[in-house]
């Protein structure tokens, strides 16, 4: 029996049954790519309802009005992105080009959540001996940090339910692939299914997920358009790689403000944070030199 198709545009996510060069959603042009249809069956990372108990509706004047959960992550500069510290149950998405300072920055932040937190870190980019030489540089070492080189979605949320993090960073999401689905790891479907996956466990479990995703050639996340949509917060990490100062911005933040940025400069022994910006961008300025002024420019 032949494999039923759909065809998915990368700018939105919207399905349609067949091909068209202007996705009749978004309109953008040129977006539509095919992909395999969802299996029925189930397989070994079919079962995404990890931890998920049924729940009822109740009244809105039975809920309170607590304020979420917060803790520190070590780095000032990435907890006024956040808003004041990262949400419990949350579901944070940090992009950025390859290189950037993605994994430096989730696997620095370890020290200090490793203080008062179980942490599990997936990489399917490198392996636990490159993760160890890494750490060893960035002077992260704890018990309570644990690491596994794994790809697949049903082996991760296996390990998620053994160890019962309270913090779980995956790097990356292109990496990481459904057996059951037919589709190569990092397709549309592939990373919109592992994303649902990963949010339910936040959600189900209250465990803090932290995903990392690279950026395509627009400067956007690689990916589905709807998988920022998905998540609690998207954050940006920029910079040029000649240089070795990098800008942490929200691009979406469900528990905060949006008009916050984070300083850092890369050094050898990681990442720097930057309290002072002004003073980093007019040092070398020579003083009282004629014809020059200071400018902010959006």
């Amino acid at each position: 029996m032949k494999a039923k198709t759909l065809f998915y545009c990368t700018e939105c996510g919207n399905e349609t049954a067949k091909w068209a060069g202007k996705c009749p959603a978004c309109g953008a042009w040129n977006t539509i790519v095919e992909q395999p249809e969802r299996p029925k069956g189930t397989g070994k990372g079919a079962s995404v309802r990890v931890g998920m108990t049924r729940r009822r509706a109740c009244p809105v004047t039975d809920l309170t009005a607590d304020e979420e959960i917060r803790f520190p992550t070590g780095m000032g500069e990435l907890d006024r992105v956040l808003g004041g510290g990262a949400v419990k149950g949350s579901l944070v998405l940090v992009g950025g080009a390859p290189g950037i300072g993605k994994s430096t920055l989730m696997l620095q932040i370890c020290s200090k959540l490793c203080e008062f937190s179980k942490v599990l870190y997936i990489s399917g980019e490198e392996s636990e001996h490159q993760l160890k030489l890494r750490a060893k540089r960035l002077h992260v070492e704890s018990q309570q940090l644990l690491v596994l080189s794994e790809t697949n979605l049903g082996d991760v949320l296996e390990a998620v339910n053994t160890e019962q993090p309270d913090v779980l960073i995956v790097d990356s999401i292109q990496t990481l692939y459904n057996d059951a689905l037919d589709a190569a790891a990092g397709s549309v479907s592939q990373v919109k299914d592992c994303t649902l996956s990963l949010m339910q466990v936040a959600k189900g479990q209250e465990i803090t997920v932290f995903v990392i995703g690279h950026v395509n050639k627009e400067g956007s996340i690689a990916g589905p358009k709807v998988l920022e949509h998905m998540v609690d917060c998207v954050l940006y990490f920029e910079g040029d790689q000649h240089t070795s100062y990098r800008i942490l911005r929200a691009a979406k933040n469900r528990f905060g403000a949006t008009n916050e940025i984070g300083v850092f400069e890369m050094r050898d022994e990681g990442l720097a944070e930057v309290e002072n910006p002004s003073e980093m961008l007019l040092s070398g300025r020579p003083e009282d030199a004629p014809g020059t002024c200071v400018t902010c420019v959006m």
